[in-house]
């Protein structure tokens, strides 16, 4: 896969294997993702695990909060597909575990930050102090006050802001603490992108599944791409790292 243009497979390789456990990582590192995509929660005694959702029953079926369990707890609890009574053998992996594995491989991270760190900075705080990843890696959030955290603690890792309907593009400039944004696809347009070169920020797209016509031919600005599908996303950009403009 191309390195000028990261391909950081979300939650893993989800679009083949269950999202965020060490099958979907394994998957993606057999399909030569450049990096991993994940998201971190804090359990009730302020161990940090690998979980997207607040809620634990898209997943388990089991109607409780992260918060509400310990790190013990969640271990008893199979991860699946509850909708289609479909559960696997894998369970929720805590964040020690998935960076001693990322380590071992030299695989790249983008750590999302998620809710339940507002309510267990102390947690994050200890868990950034001896933090080493591979090269590559890199903090988002949609909670700005989560990245500043980083920065405080860890400014040798990059940080990105994970924007939404309401952010204000033009602000980037004066986001001293925020390296690079994260957006999805909707957002590759020319007054966004240019907004961003303008704040000297890179760009991340996700939700971008190898049938978009840019891929090939990228604006400048973009530094990597967010997929279920790096296999597909790597076929159609072919190696190439030439970043083109926006046309």
């Amino acid at each position: 896969m191309s390195k000028s243009i990261s391909i950081f497979a979300h939650r893993g390789a989800s679009g083949h294997a269950l999202e965020n456990t060490f099958k979907s990582f394994e998957k993606a590192r057999i399909l030569k993702a450049d990096g991993i995509e994940l998201d971190i929660q804090c359990t009730k005694d302020g161990v940090l695990i690998v979980f997207h959702d607040f809620e634990l029953f898209r997943l388990t079926g089991i109607n409780k909060k992260i918060s509400e369990c310990t790190y013990e707890e969640l271990m008893n609890f199979p991860l699946g597909k509850h909708f289609f009574r479909k559960f696997s053998k894998e369970r929720i992996p805590s964040f020690q575990q998935v960076v001693e594995w990322a380590n071992f491989h030299n695989m790249p991270l983008n750590v999302e930050l998620k809710e339940t760190l507002l309510n267990n900075r102390e947690a994050m705080i200890e868990g950034l102090k001896k933090l080493k990843l591979p090269a590559g890696s890199h903090f988002s959030s949609f909670h700005d006050e989560l990245l500043r955290l980083v920065k405080m603690q860890r400014p040798d890792y990059e940080t990105a802001f994970i924007v939404t309907k309401k952010f204000d593009w033009q602000e980037l400039v004066n986001l001293s603490h925020i390296d690079a944004v994260h957006a999805h696809k909707k957002y590759y347009k020319q007054r966004y992108l240019e907004a961003a070169q303008q704040a000297g920020k890179g760009i991340r797209f996700y939700a971008v599944n190898g049938t978009e016509p840019y891929l090939a031919a990228p604006d400048e600005s973009v530094v990597g791409w967010i997929t279920d599908y790096p296999d597909k996303v790597a076929k159609k950009v072919k190696g190439k790292k030439t970043k083109q403009a926006f046309s």
